[in-house]
Protein backbone atom coordinates (compact mmCIF):
# COMPACT_ATOMS: atom_id res chain seq x y z
CA UNK A 1 0.00 0.00 0.00
CA UNK A 2 1.57 3.64 -0.97
CA UNK A 3 0.62 5.67 1.99
CA UNK A 4 1.67 9.01 3.14
CA UNK A 5 2.06 10.62 6.61
CA UNK A 6 1.14 14.26 6.96
CA UNK A 7 3.49 15.34 9.83
CA UNK A 8 6.61 14.34 11.99
CA UNK A 9 5.84 14.76 15.40
CA UNK A 10 6.15 11.69 17.71
CA UNK A 11 2.28 10.43 16.20
CA UNK A 12 3.37 10.46 12.45
CA UNK A 13 6.94 9.34 12.80
CA UNK A 14 5.38 6.11 14.96
CA UNK A 15 2.96 5.86 12.17
CA UNK A 16 5.74 5.79 9.23
CA UNK A 17 7.96 3.96 11.27
CA UNK A 18 5.37 1.29 11.73
CA UNK A 19 3.78 1.76 8.20
CA UNK A 20 7.50 1.12 6.80
CA UNK A 21 7.67 -2.06 8.65
CA UNK A 22 5.20 -3.78 7.79
CA UNK A 23 6.09 -3.40 4.08
CA UNK A 24 3.98 -0.60 3.20
CA UNK A 25 5.54 1.96 0.94
CA UNK A 26 5.49 5.32 2.97
CA UNK A 27 6.15 9.36 2.18
CA UNK A 28 6.22 11.47 5.30
CA UNK A 29 5.09 15.29 4.42
CA UNK A 30 5.80 18.22 6.85
CA UNK A 31 5.54 21.49 6.63
CA UNK A 32 8.85 22.51 7.20
CA UNK A 33 11.61 20.43 8.39
CA UNK A 34 11.30 16.52 9.83
CA UNK A 35 10.91 16.40 13.10
CA UNK A 36 9.60 20.31 13.02
CA UNK A 37 6.48 21.02 15.32
CA UNK A 38 5.17 20.90 18.86
CA UNK A 39 6.87 17.07 19.56
CA UNK A 40 10.34 19.08 20.33
CA UNK A 41 8.93 21.29 22.54
CA UNK A 42 7.61 19.27 25.04
CA UNK A 43 9.21 19.52 28.43
CA UNK A 44 7.08 17.23 30.39
CA UNK A 45 7.96 13.20 30.11
CA UNK A 46 5.46 10.11 29.07
CA UNK A 47 3.58 9.00 31.16
CA UNK A 48 2.90 5.09 31.90
CA UNK A 49 5.86 3.50 33.40
CA UNK A 50 4.25 2.25 37.15
CA UNK A 51 5.83 1.60 40.12
CA UNK A 52 5.09 0.31 43.87
CA UNK A 53 1.20 1.01 44.17
CA UNK A 54 0.55 2.09 40.99
CA UNK A 55 -0.78 0.19 37.33
CA UNK A 56 -2.66 0.84 34.60
CA UNK A 57 -5.89 1.05 36.03
CA UNK A 58 -5.02 3.94 38.27
CA UNK A 59 -4.04 6.25 35.44
CA UNK A 60 -6.49 5.16 34.16
CA UNK A 61 -8.67 6.64 36.73
CA UNK A 62 -6.90 9.47 36.69
CA UNK A 63 -7.03 10.09 32.71
CA UNK A 64 -11.48 9.58 33.14
CA UNK A 65 -11.21 11.94 36.12
CA UNK A 66 -9.27 14.70 34.02
CA UNK A 67 -11.71 14.06 31.26
CA UNK A 68 -14.59 15.50 33.46
CA UNK A 69 -16.83 12.55 32.88
CA UNK A 70 -16.43 13.08 28.20
CA UNK A 71 -13.51 10.50 27.72
CA UNK A 72 -13.93 7.02 26.12
CA UNK A 73 -13.15 4.46 28.54
CA UNK A 74 -12.39 1.86 25.67
CA UNK A 75 -9.63 4.66 24.11
CA UNK A 76 -8.38 5.11 27.52
CA UNK A 77 -7.96 1.71 28.28
CA UNK A 78 -6.08 1.29 24.92
CA UNK A 79 -3.75 3.78 26.24
CA UNK A 80 -2.70 2.38 29.44
CA UNK A 81 -2.69 -1.25 28.24
CA UNK A 82 -0.62 -0.35 25.42
CA UNK A 83 1.82 2.07 27.10
CA UNK A 84 4.20 0.11 28.70
CA UNK A 85 5.22 -1.35 25.07
CA UNK A 86 5.43 1.81 22.61
CA UNK A 87 7.69 3.72 25.64
CA UNK A 88 10.00 0.18 25.31
CA UNK A 89 10.12 1.21 22.07
CA UNK A 90 11.16 4.33 22.33
CA UNK A 91 13.78 3.24 24.48
CA UNK A 92 15.10 0.65 21.84
CA UNK A 93 14.93 3.19 19.03
CA UNK A 94 17.35 5.57 20.74
CA UNK A 95 15.37 7.74 23.25
CA UNK A 96 17.51 7.90 26.52
CA UNK A 97 15.18 8.36 29.51
CA UNK A 98 16.69 9.90 32.58
CA UNK A 99 17.81 6.71 35.20
CA UNK A 100 18.94 6.89 38.52
CA UNK A 101 22.34 5.57 39.82
CA UNK A 102 21.45 2.02 39.66
CA UNK A 103 20.05 2.07 36.38
CA UNK A 104 15.90 2.40 37.13
CA UNK A 105 13.67 4.63 35.33
CA UNK A 106 13.20 7.75 37.08
CA UNK A 107 9.77 8.66 37.60
CA UNK A 108 8.31 12.12 38.03
CA UNK A 109 4.65 13.00 38.86
CA UNK A 110 2.91 15.72 37.49
CA UNK A 111 -1.02 17.60 38.57
CA UNK A 112 -3.48 14.94 38.94
CA UNK A 113 -1.86 11.72 38.40
CA UNK A 114 -2.36 10.03 41.58
CA UNK A 115 1.51 8.59 41.43
CA UNK A 116 4.55 9.00 40.02
CA UNK A 117 4.78 7.34 36.66
CA UNK A 118 6.23 9.68 34.17
CA UNK A 119 9.50 8.91 32.54
CA UNK A 120 12.09 12.22 30.98
CA UNK A 121 14.76 12.63 29.00
CA UNK A 122 17.15 15.36 29.46
CA UNK A 123 15.13 16.70 32.54
CA UNK A 124 12.64 18.83 30.53
CA UNK A 125 13.91 18.06 27.35
CA UNK A 126 12.11 14.51 26.85
CA UNK A 127 10.30 16.09 23.32
CA UNK A 128 13.45 17.18 21.72
CA UNK A 129 14.87 13.61 22.78
CA UNK A 130 12.13 11.78 21.02
CA UNK A 131 12.41 13.75 17.92
CA UNK A 132 15.71 13.54 17.63
CA UNK A 133 15.39 9.73 17.45
CA UNK A 134 12.56 9.42 15.72
CA UNK A 135 13.64 11.75 13.08
CA UNK A 136 16.99 9.36 13.03
CA UNK A 137 15.35 6.13 12.67
CA UNK A 138 13.36 7.44 9.67
CA UNK A 139 15.88 8.45 7.75
CA UNK A 140 17.82 5.24 8.57
CA UNK A 141 14.66 3.62 6.29
CA UNK A 142 13.50 4.04 2.50
CA UNK A 143 10.72 6.42 3.58
CA UNK A 144 10.53 9.01 1.98
CA UNK A 145 10.55 12.58 3.21
CA UNK A 146 9.08 15.53 1.70
CA UNK A 147 10.01 19.32 3.73
CA UNK A 148 8.39 22.38 3.55
CA UNK A 149 5.51 21.06 1.41
CA UNK A 150 2.26 22.86 3.02
CA UNK A 151 -1.00 20.37 2.97
CA UNK A 152 -3.72 22.44 1.51
CA UNK A 153 -6.50 19.88 0.71
CA UNK A 154 -7.46 16.67 1.06
CA UNK A 155 -8.39 14.54 -2.48
CA UNK A 156 -11.68 12.65 -2.27
CA UNK A 157 -12.83 10.76 -4.99
CA UNK A 158 -16.18 8.05 -5.02
CA UNK A 159 -16.61 8.95 -1.00
CA UNK A 160 -12.95 7.76 0.39
CA UNK A 161 -9.56 9.75 0.03
CA UNK A 162 -7.42 8.95 -2.66
CA UNK A 163 -4.24 11.81 -2.14
CA UNK A 164 -3.39 14.99 -0.91
CA UNK A 165 -3.08 18.64 -2.19
CA UNK A 166 0.34 20.71 -1.71
CA UNK A 167 1.45 23.51 -1.70
CA UNK A 168 5.19 23.69 -2.07
CA UNK A 169 7.51 26.71 -3.47
CA UNK A 170 4.39 28.39 -4.33
CA UNK A 171 3.66 25.14 -7.09
CA UNK A 172 0.69 23.55 -6.22
CA UNK A 173 0.87 19.23 -6.73
CA UNK A 174 -2.06 16.64 -6.54
CA UNK A 175 -0.28 13.60 -5.14
CA UNK A 176 -2.27 10.19 -4.84
CA UNK A 177 -1.99 7.75 -2.38
CA UNK A 178 -4.21 4.59 -1.21
CA UNK A 179 -4.27 5.91 2.30
CA UNK A 180 -3.43 8.88 4.30
CA UNK A 181 -2.68 9.40 7.95
CA UNK A 182 -3.55 13.06 9.26
CA UNK A 183 -0.77 13.86 12.03
CA UNK A 184 -0.96 17.59 11.57
CA UNK A 185 -0.90 18.73 15.53
CA UNK A 186 -3.41 21.67 17.24
CA UNK A 187 -4.35 25.04 16.52
CA UNK A 188 -2.97 26.97 19.41
CA UNK A 189 -2.32 29.89 16.64
CA UNK A 190 -6.14 30.72 16.78
CA UNK A 191 -4.97 32.37 20.12
CA UNK A 192 -2.96 35.61 20.82
CA UNK A 193 -0.89 33.49 23.45
CA UNK A 194 0.64 29.83 22.61
CA UNK A 195 2.94 27.55 23.56
CA UNK A 196 2.42 26.40 20.43
CA UNK A 197 5.33 27.02 17.69
CA UNK A 198 4.84 28.84 14.49
CA UNK A 199 2.91 26.67 11.42
CA UNK A 200 0.23 24.93 14.52
CA UNK A 201 -2.59 26.87 12.26
CA UNK A 202 -5.46 24.17 12.39
CA UNK A 203 -4.23 22.94 8.80
CA UNK A 204 -5.33 19.34 8.94
CA UNK A 205 -8.39 19.95 10.72
CA UNK A 206 -9.50 22.73 8.29
CA UNK A 207 -8.92 20.17 5.33
CA UNK A 208 -10.83 17.37 7.04
CA UNK A 209 -13.49 19.85 7.98
CA UNK A 210 -13.47 21.12 3.96
CA UNK A 211 -14.07 17.30 2.66
CA UNK A 212 -17.26 16.34 5.22
CA UNK A 213 -14.79 14.15 7.95
CA UNK A 214 -16.49 14.22 11.25
CA UNK A 215 -15.01 16.41 13.60
CA UNK A 216 -15.97 17.66 17.54
CA UNK A 217 -15.15 18.68 20.62
CA UNK A 218 -13.40 22.06 19.35
CA UNK A 219 -14.50 23.87 22.60
CA UNK A 220 -11.65 21.70 24.27
CA UNK A 221 -8.35 24.16 24.44
CA UNK A 222 -6.42 23.39 27.02
CA UNK A 223 -4.61 26.45 28.61
CA UNK A 224 -1.46 25.57 30.19
CA UNK A 225 -1.24 27.71 33.50
CA UNK A 226 2.18 28.02 33.36
CA UNK A 227 4.09 30.19 30.85
CA UNK A 228 6.78 32.82 31.73
CA UNK A 229 5.13 36.21 31.86
CA UNK A 230 8.22 37.78 30.55
CA UNK A 231 9.38 38.04 26.78
CA UNK A 232 8.51 34.99 24.42
CA UNK A 233 5.98 32.50 24.95
CA UNK A 234 8.02 29.88 27.45
CA UNK A 235 6.39 26.89 29.18
CA UNK A 236 7.26 26.47 32.40
CA UNK A 237 6.63 22.67 32.82
CA UNK A 238 4.05 21.30 35.11
CA UNK A 239 7.23 19.05 36.09
CA UNK A 240 8.04 21.81 38.46
CA UNK A 241 4.75 21.85 40.48
CA UNK A 242 4.97 17.98 41.15
CA UNK A 243 8.78 18.29 42.68
CA UNK A 244 7.47 21.05 45.08
CA UNK A 245 7.07 24.60 43.49
CA UNK A 246 4.04 26.49 44.70
CA UNK A 247 1.57 29.11 42.87
CA UNK A 248 1.52 32.57 45.10
CA UNK A 249 -0.37 35.64 44.82
CA UNK A 250 1.74 39.40 45.90
CA UNK A 251 1.15 38.52 49.48
CA UNK A 252 3.21 35.12 49.28
CA UNK A 253 -0.31 32.93 49.44
CA UNK A 254 -0.65 29.78 48.18
CA UNK A 255 -4.21 30.77 46.80
CA UNK A 256 -4.62 28.02 44.19
CA UNK A 257 -6.25 26.06 47.13
CA UNK A 258 -9.34 28.06 47.17
CA UNK A 259 -10.19 26.74 43.84
CA UNK A 260 -9.16 23.01 44.63
CA UNK A 261 -7.81 20.77 47.54
CA UNK A 262 -5.14 19.64 45.35
CA UNK A 263 -3.87 22.85 44.86
CA UNK A 264 -0.94 23.49 42.29
CA UNK A 265 -1.38 19.85 41.18
CA UNK A 266 -5.16 20.45 40.67
CA UNK A 267 -5.94 19.53 36.80
CA UNK A 268 -4.55 22.04 34.56
CA UNK A 269 -7.91 23.88 33.39
CA UNK A 270 -8.53 24.54 37.59
CA UNK A 271 -5.27 25.55 37.98
CA UNK A 272 -5.42 28.08 34.52
CA UNK A 273 -8.81 29.85 35.89
CA UNK A 274 -7.51 30.21 39.54
CA UNK A 275 -4.21 31.99 37.90
CA UNK A 276 -5.96 34.14 35.53
CA UNK A 277 -8.42 35.25 37.92
CA UNK A 278 -5.55 35.65 40.70
CA UNK A 279 -3.82 37.89 38.33
CA UNK A 280 -6.79 39.95 37.26
CA UNK A 281 -7.56 40.66 40.71
CA UNK A 282 -4.18 41.79 41.60
CA UNK A 283 -3.17 43.71 38.40
CA UNK A 284 -0.02 41.67 38.42
CA UNK A 285 0.79 38.24 37.17
CA UNK A 286 0.88 35.33 39.87
CA UNK A 287 3.81 33.82 40.68
CA UNK A 288 5.67 30.66 40.86
CA UNK A 289 8.23 29.42 43.64
CA UNK A 290 10.82 27.14 43.31
CA UNK A 291 13.65 28.11 45.64
CA UNK A 292 12.78 25.41 47.82
CA UNK A 293 14.26 23.47 45.08
CA UNK A 294 17.54 24.74 45.27
CA UNK A 295 19.82 26.09 41.89
CA UNK A 296 21.39 22.69 41.54
CA UNK A 297 18.44 20.61 41.54
CA UNK A 298 16.74 22.89 38.84
CA UNK A 299 19.75 23.12 36.79
CA UNK A 300 19.87 19.29 36.95
CA UNK A 301 16.21 18.28 36.98
CA UNK A 302 15.22 21.61 34.53
CA UNK A 303 18.00 22.53 32.55
CA UNK A 304 16.26 24.02 29.73
CA UNK A 305 13.83 26.17 32.35
CA UNK A 306 16.81 26.83 34.60
CA UNK A 307 18.80 28.23 31.22
CA UNK A 308 15.86 30.47 29.75
CA UNK A 309 14.81 31.89 33.01
CA UNK A 310 18.34 32.92 33.65
CA UNK A 311 18.23 34.48 30.06
CA UNK A 312 15.42 36.28 30.80
CA UNK A 313 16.88 37.63 34.06
CA UNK A 314 15.31 35.71 36.38
CA UNK A 315 17.48 33.49 39.48
CA UNK A 316 14.85 31.07 40.12
CA UNK A 317 16.66 29.56 43.14
CA UNK A 318 16.11 32.74 44.77
CA UNK A 319 12.99 34.32 43.60
CA UNK A 320 9.78 33.48 42.61
CA UNK A 321 8.91 34.01 38.48
CA UNK A 322 6.02 35.69 37.00
CA UNK A 323 3.67 33.49 35.13
CA UNK A 324 0.46 33.52 33.46
CA UNK A 325 -1.63 31.01 31.03
CA UNK A 326 -1.76 30.35 27.19
CA UNK A 327 -3.21 28.40 24.76
CA UNK A 328 -1.32 24.94 24.88
CA UNK A 329 -3.56 21.37 23.36
CA UNK A 330 -6.80 20.82 21.80
CA UNK A 331 -8.65 17.86 22.97
CA UNK A 332 -11.01 17.68 20.23
CA UNK A 333 -10.17 17.46 16.54
CA UNK A 334 -11.15 14.71 13.70
CA UNK A 335 -13.20 12.29 15.23
CA UNK A 336 -11.39 8.69 15.00
CA UNK A 337 -12.22 5.17 16.07
CA UNK A 338 -9.47 3.11 18.44
CA UNK A 339 -7.20 2.89 15.31
CA UNK A 340 -7.05 5.70 14.05
CA UNK A 341 -10.15 5.47 11.52
CA UNK A 342 -11.78 8.41 10.14
CA UNK A 343 -15.14 8.91 8.98
CA UNK A 344 -13.62 9.17 5.71
CA UNK A 345 -12.76 5.45 4.11
CA UNK A 346 -9.27 5.44 3.70
CA UNK A 347 -8.21 9.31 6.22
CA UNK A 348 -6.56 8.43 9.24
CA UNK A 349 -5.86 10.94 11.70
CA UNK A 350 -3.08 10.50 14.94
CA UNK A 351 -1.66 12.74 17.16
CA UNK A 352 -3.50 15.69 18.84
CA UNK A 353 -5.40 16.63 15.14
CA UNK A 354 -7.08 13.03 16.22
CA UNK A 355 -10.04 13.29 19.05
CA UNK A 356 -9.38 9.96 19.97
CA UNK A 357 -11.97 10.04 23.14
CA UNK A 358 -8.88 9.60 25.49
CA UNK A 359 -8.49 13.30 26.57
CA UNK A 360 -12.41 14.09 26.80
CA UNK A 361 -12.84 17.47 28.15
CA UNK A 362 -9.19 17.80 29.66
CA UNK A 363 -5.92 16.51 28.88
CA UNK A 364 -4.31 14.78 31.59
CA UNK A 365 -0.42 15.86 31.83
CA UNK A 366 2.04 13.92 29.99
CA UNK A 367 -0.69 11.45 28.07
CA UNK A 368 -0.09 13.35 24.36
CA UNK A 369 3.28 12.11 23.70
CA UNK A 370 1.65 8.63 24.87
CA UNK A 371 -1.48 8.83 23.18
CA UNK A 372 0.77 10.07 20.23
CA UNK A 373 3.25 6.48 20.60
CA UNK A 374 0.15 4.03 21.10
CA UNK A 375 -2.46 5.51 18.32
CA UNK A 376 0.49 6.20 15.65
CA UNK A 377 1.62 2.41 15.89
CA UNK A 378 -2.24 1.39 16.07
CA UNK A 379 -3.14 3.48 13.05
CA UNK A 380 -0.34 1.79 10.72
CA UNK A 381 -1.24 -1.79 12.13
CA UNK A 382 -4.63 -0.69 10.40
CA UNK A 383 -3.73 0.00 6.86
CA UNK A 384 -4.67 -3.02 5.98
CA UNK A 385 -8.02 -2.82 6.93
CA UNK A 386 -8.72 0.84 5.83
CA UNK A 387 -12.22 0.50 4.33
CA UNK A 388 -13.81 2.92 7.10
CA UNK A 389 -15.68 2.91 9.81
CA UNK A 390 -18.20 5.28 11.53
CA UNK A 391 -16.12 5.84 14.82
CA UNK A 392 -17.79 4.06 18.16
CA UNK A 393 -17.99 6.69 20.19
CA UNK A 394 -19.42 10.58 20.09
CA UNK A 395 -19.76 13.10 22.57
CA UNK A 396 -22.69 15.87 21.96
CA UNK A 397 -22.60 17.20 18.63
CA UNK A 398 -21.72 20.66 18.06
CA UNK A 399 -23.12 22.67 15.18
CA UNK A 400 -19.86 24.41 13.06
CA UNK A 401 -22.26 27.51 12.34
CA UNK A 402 -24.67 29.46 14.05
CA UNK A 403 -24.27 32.93 12.70
CA UNK A 404 -28.09 32.38 11.46
CA UNK A 405 -29.33 32.05 15.59
CA UNK A 406 -26.93 34.63 17.22
CA UNK A 407 -27.48 38.92 17.14
CA UNK A 408 -23.71 40.39 17.06
CA UNK A 409 -22.73 44.03 17.13
CA UNK A 410 -22.51 45.62 13.59
CA UNK A 411 -19.29 47.43 14.40
CA UNK A 412 -17.97 44.36 15.16
CA UNK A 413 -19.04 43.14 12.25
CA UNK A 414 -17.31 45.73 10.73
CA UNK A 415 -13.80 45.32 11.87
CA UNK A 416 -11.02 44.19 9.01
CA UNK A 417 -10.08 40.84 9.07
CA UNK A 418 -6.45 39.71 10.20
CA UNK A 419 -4.50 36.90 12.23
CA UNK A 420 -3.95 39.67 14.68
CA UNK A 421 -7.26 40.38 15.46
CA UNK A 422 -8.69 37.45 15.16
CA UNK A 423 -6.53 35.66 17.94
CA UNK A 424 -7.14 38.50 19.67
CA UNK A 425 -10.91 38.00 19.30
CA UNK A 426 -10.42 33.95 20.53
CA UNK A 427 -8.16 34.77 23.33
CA UNK A 428 -10.84 37.03 24.72
CA UNK A 429 -14.25 35.53 23.97
CA UNK A 430 -13.52 31.87 23.37
CA UNK A 431 -10.30 31.49 25.79
CA UNK A 432 -10.55 30.49 29.62
CA UNK A 433 -13.33 32.25 30.59
CA UNK A 434 -16.79 32.57 27.77
CA UNK A 435 -19.76 34.42 28.33
CA UNK A 436 -23.19 33.78 26.05
CA UNK A 437 -22.79 37.65 25.11
CA UNK A 438 -19.37 37.11 23.87
CA UNK A 439 -19.17 33.86 22.29
CA UNK A 440 -22.27 35.02 20.10
CA UNK A 441 -20.03 38.17 20.05
CA UNK A 442 -17.07 36.10 18.65
CA UNK A 443 -18.73 34.32 16.67
CA UNK A 444 -20.65 37.02 14.64
CA UNK A 445 -17.26 38.49 14.20
CA UNK A 446 -16.00 35.70 12.79
CA UNK A 447 -18.51 34.72 10.47
CA UNK A 448 -18.45 38.21 9.26
CA UNK A 449 -15.15 38.01 8.23
CA UNK A 450 -13.60 36.60 5.10
CA UNK A 451 -10.22 35.92 4.62
CA UNK A 452 -8.48 36.58 1.03
CA UNK A 453 -8.73 33.84 -1.87
CA UNK A 454 -5.58 31.94 -0.61
CA UNK A 455 -2.34 31.67 -2.47
CA UNK A 456 0.23 31.67 -0.34
CA UNK A 457 1.42 29.15 2.64
CA UNK A 458 0.24 32.51 5.15
CA UNK A 459 -2.80 33.29 3.29
CA UNK A 460 -4.12 29.28 3.82
CA UNK A 461 -2.96 29.62 6.91
CA UNK A 462 -5.31 32.16 7.76
CA UNK A 463 -8.29 30.61 5.81
CA UNK A 464 -7.67 27.68 7.87
CA UNK A 465 -7.76 29.40 11.28
CA UNK A 466 -10.56 31.50 10.50
CA UNK A 467 -12.78 28.05 9.52
CA UNK A 468 -11.41 26.95 12.65
CA UNK A 469 -12.39 30.12 14.62
CA UNK A 470 -15.88 29.45 13.31
CA UNK A 471 -16.31 26.34 14.21
CA UNK A 472 -14.39 26.86 17.89
CA UNK A 473 -16.92 29.39 18.68
CA UNK A 474 -19.85 27.42 16.99
CA UNK A 475 -19.48 24.26 19.51
CA UNK A 476 -18.25 26.47 22.72
CA UNK A 477 -21.76 28.04 22.27
CA UNK A 478 -23.81 25.33 21.55
CA UNK A 479 -22.68 23.41 24.67
CA UNK A 480 -24.10 24.98 27.70
CA UNK A 481 -22.75 23.89 30.26
CA UNK A 482 -19.31 24.00 31.93
CA UNK A 483 -16.99 20.89 31.46
CA UNK A 484 -13.68 20.54 32.06
CA UNK A 485 -11.79 22.99 29.73
CA UNK A 486 -14.98 24.35 28.87
CA UNK A 487 -15.90 27.35 31.38
CA UNK A 488 -18.73 29.37 31.02
CA UNK A 489 -19.50 32.18 33.25
CA UNK A 490 -22.93 33.78 33.21
CA UNK A 491 -23.07 37.57 31.57
CA UNK A 492 -22.70 39.61 34.02
CA UNK A 493 -19.57 38.19 34.84
CA UNK A 494 -17.57 39.82 32.46
CA UNK A 495 -14.46 37.03 30.78
CA UNK A 496 -11.12 38.10 32.11
CA UNK A 497 -8.58 39.30 29.07
CA UNK A 498 -5.33 38.42 30.04
CA UNK A 499 -2.01 39.72 28.70
CA UNK A 500 1.26 38.16 28.74
CA UNK A 501 3.75 40.59 30.32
Amino acid sequence: MNVVVVGSGIAGLTAALHAREAGHSVTVVTKAALGDGCTGYAQGGVAGVYGAGDSAARHASDTLIAGAGLSNAAAVDVLVADGATRIAELISRGVGFDRSADGELLLGREAAHSHARIVHAGGDATGAAISRALVAAVRRTAIEVVENAFLVDLIVCDAAVRGIRLLTDGVSDDLEFDAVILATGGAGHLYAHTTNPAGTTGDGIAAALRAGVEVADLEFVQFHPTILAAGPAFLVSEAVRGEGATLIDDEGRRFTFDAHPDGELAPRDVVSRAIARQAAAQGSPVRMDATMLGASALAQRFPTIDRVTRERGFDWSREPIPVTPAAHYLMGGVVTDLDGRTSLPGLFAVGEVARTGVHGANRLASNSLLEGAVFGARAAAALDSSAGSAPPFRSQKSPLNLADSVTFRDENARRPFSRAALQQLMWDHVGLLRTDGGLADALGTISGWRAPTPRSVTEHEDANLLLLAEATASAALARAESVGAHYRTPDRVEALQLETV
